[in-house]
């Protein structure tokens, strides 16, 4: 039992229409048109060619063929149609305003009794000022390593 066993596309009529006329005008996307090309072939009521020959047929990893048919059989043919979002992704902690803030005051004078500013005493001192409600120490390394700010 591979793979393709588990999740069976069956193509309406209808879907088939649609797909084979995308294909057929060609104004899509590239990698639509491949997932296009993977449903009409994964079609059990049509040519039901197994994974292997669709990622030989197309060059497509089976791992990709089986996330489309996933896909087909959870959510339907415009969810296999499409990527999926992108999971993890970091986003900014600080916007340009608030960078300038912070490097504004790691070149200041820092507190009184220290020689220098830490990241820590920055990432407090972000907060005091409210400047930002939360930051971390490693977001403070992470934006002053990146705008490579000399701070003598």
């Amino acid at each position: 039992m591979g793979k393709d066993a588990k999740f069976i596309v069956r193509l309406s009529a209808e879907e088939r229409e649609q797909l084979l006329g995308m294909i057929n005008t060609g104004k899509r996307a590239a990698w639509v048109l491949l997932r296009a090309r993977v449903l009409l072939k994964a079609d059990a009521d049509g040519p039901r060619w197994s994974d292997p020959d669709i990622g030989e047929a197309f060059d497509v990893s089976l791992s990709t063929i089986h996330r489309i048919r996933q896909a087909f059989v959870e959510e339907g043919v415009a969810a296999a149609l499409t990527r999926q979002k992108a999971t993890g992704r970091q986003y900014r902690k600080l916007d340009g305003a608030q960078e300038a803030r912070l490097i504004a005051l790691a070149c200041s004078q820092p507190p009184s009794g220290r020689a220098r500013w830490t990241l820590q005493l920055l990432a407090d001192k972000l907060i005091e000022l409210e400047v930002v409600d939360t930051i971390s120490y490693e977001c403070v390394r992470t934006t002053l390593k990146k705008t490579n700010s000399s701070r003598i």
